[in-house]
């Protein structure tokens, strides 16, 4: 199974890869990725999702938390918290492949309706496990359909629904539980998240956050903190500095037009904050990455 996995996975990639190693699918939610070469730290605000690898290594880290794994282990991710990803092993011989999969509340919450999964408190968001013989199975299913234009549309709803139950009937299946119970705390969390998310360049009020969570401001910060290790201050400042590192690297925008277009009224302070995130101020990591970036390739 993990290696006629590797074969449709490596298949659809290398038709459909971009400059970047992203192949993109019909289907919304799945995404496979490809690398040639071990990557740079990567900064994210991660959604809930689990990442299938079927070729090379990686290594995530998640506040005080490092986690190594390689083919035949699964990423879970069950909530909005910041990750810094690398690719430790690939090559051109031997290329990284992995299988992005986003959950979904609501088919998570229709499944749970009809299957009886024990709850449990949210526990750590981020969880490294080997990949599940069933979920192998519908992920390769879901690849193989890829290959039948015409089936796509009539087939992706009953198999990402597949999908989902699959891995709410493993060993995860109470931790992703969480995602889909209504106006539990994955949920309420989840809203404030998304206001952060679309209106992250304005200033932050904490109070509109816990209104729409359901939560007074304390408690609301409380459960914030204990899920994305971050306070909502922290966590917007975390998507203002990775959204300007992401306009300065992918379309050339200066320093200072990045700090005032992502919040920022201090280019001073951009700069501060930049370096200790990122551990080089905003001009010198750019000119490095770039370096890296276009640097031909070794094997």
């Amino acid at each position: 199974m993990a290696e006629t996995l590797l074969t449709e996975v490596r298949r659809y990639v290398d038709s459909h890869a971009n400059a970047q190693g992203i192949a993109a699918t019909p289907i919304a939610g799945l995404t496979m990725l490809r690398a040639t070469t071990p990557s740079e730290m990567d900064y994210a605000i991660s959604r809930p999702l689990v990442a299938l690898v079927v070729q090379g290594n990686k290594r995530v880290m998640m506040g005080n938390r490092t986690f190594d794994f390689g083919a035949g282990d699964s990423l879970l991710i069950t909530a909005d918290v910041p990750t810094i990803s690398q690719i430790t092993r690939a090559s051109a011989g031997d290329p990284y492949y992995s299988l992005v999969f986003d959950l979904d509340p609501t088919v998570i919450q229709e499944l749970a309706l009809a299957m009886e999964i024990a709850r449990e408190e949210m526990g750590a968001p981020v969880r490294v496990e080997p990949t599940e013989a069933e979920v192998a199975h519908a992920a390769l299913r879901l690849v193989q359909v890829l290959a039948r234009t015409a089936a796509v549309p009539v087939l992706k709803t009953q198999m990402i629904r597949e999908m989902h139950y699959w891995l709410l009937a493993g060993k995860h299946g109470p931790a992703i539980l969480n995602l889909g119970i209504a106006e539990g705390s994955a949920q309420r969390l989840a809203r404030a998240v998304a206001i952060i998310r679309s209106d992250y360049a304005q200033p932050l009020r904490v109070e509109r956050l816990a209104e729409a969570a359901g939560m007074s401001p304390s408690t609301f910060h409380q459960h914030f903190r204990a899920v994305t290790t971050l306070s909502p201050l922290q966590f917007q400042k975390q998507l203002r500095l990775i959204e300007a590192r992401r306009m300065m690297l992918s379309e050339g925008t200066s320093a200072s037009t990045a700090a005032y277009a992502v919040g920022y009224e201090s280019v001073p302070q951009f700069t501060r904050e930049y370096g200790r995130m990122f551990g080089a101020p905003p001009v010198r990591d750019i000119r490095v990455s770039r370096t890296k970036t276009f640097a031909p390739a070794t094997g």
